[in-house]
């Protein structure tokens, strides 16, 4: 019998913490065992920004931790987890992770993953981008991380936001081997 596959997704205070919540959705569509964990800022914006409960949220996910709980399992390389993402990604969580200051349990599972070299997928959200934000981007890049950030695409058709939004999941979800199925148009060159 294979083992159910796990992932942690961290959801931080940027905006854009819908995308975070229809990865989970898509994530157990796929079987895949879900460990949730919502910055302060991430649970503001997702009752702002998608208007539903927040108590739904936390429900779709296998376990959920506390960001202060340290001592969570997702906080130990011994547990083993197939991969990491944070979507959205706040600088100030790019910051920390880029700069090993595991303040956080979303900043200590990411570093987890970098030490371990298992995959961490980061959806970074803010514009316009300065200098700092860019340098931490690519010394992430650099370690293996995986820099996805949420940019529109057209050539799929795109109807409605939710069409965008599924589209930027489906991106992520490549990035682990799960491929769904929808409208994959090549971009002419």
């Amino acid at each position: 019998m294979i083992p159910k596959r796990k992932m942690i997704v961290g959801i931080s205070g940027a905006s854009g913490a819908i995308y975070g919540k229809k990865l989970i959705e898509q994530l157990i569509q796929h079987n895949i065992e879900t460990h949730v964990v919502m910055s302060m800022w991430a649970k503001k914006n997702l009752v702002l920004e998608d208007k539903i409960n927040l108590e739904r949220t936390k429900e779709l996910a296998d376990f959920t931790y506390s960001n202060h709980d340290l001592s969570a399992p997702i906080a130990s390389g011994s547990r083993l987890y197939d991969a990491m993402f944070i979507v959205p990604t706040s600088m100030k969580t790019l910051s920390s992770i880029a700069n090993g200051f595991s303040d956080t349990l979303i900043s200590r599972a990411a570093d987890i993953c970098l030490k371990e070299h298992r995959p961490l997928i980061l959806s970074p959200r803010e514009t316009p981008l300065n200098t700092i934000h860019l340098e931490n981007m690519l010394k992430l890049s650099r370690l293996g991380v995986r820099i996805v950030p949420p940019m529109p695409a057209f050539y799929n058709e795109p109807k409605d936001i939710e069409d965008l939004i599924d589209h930027h999941v489906m991106k992520l979800l490549d990035q682990v081997g799960i491929h769904i199925e929808g409208k994959r148009y090549l971009e002419n060159d």
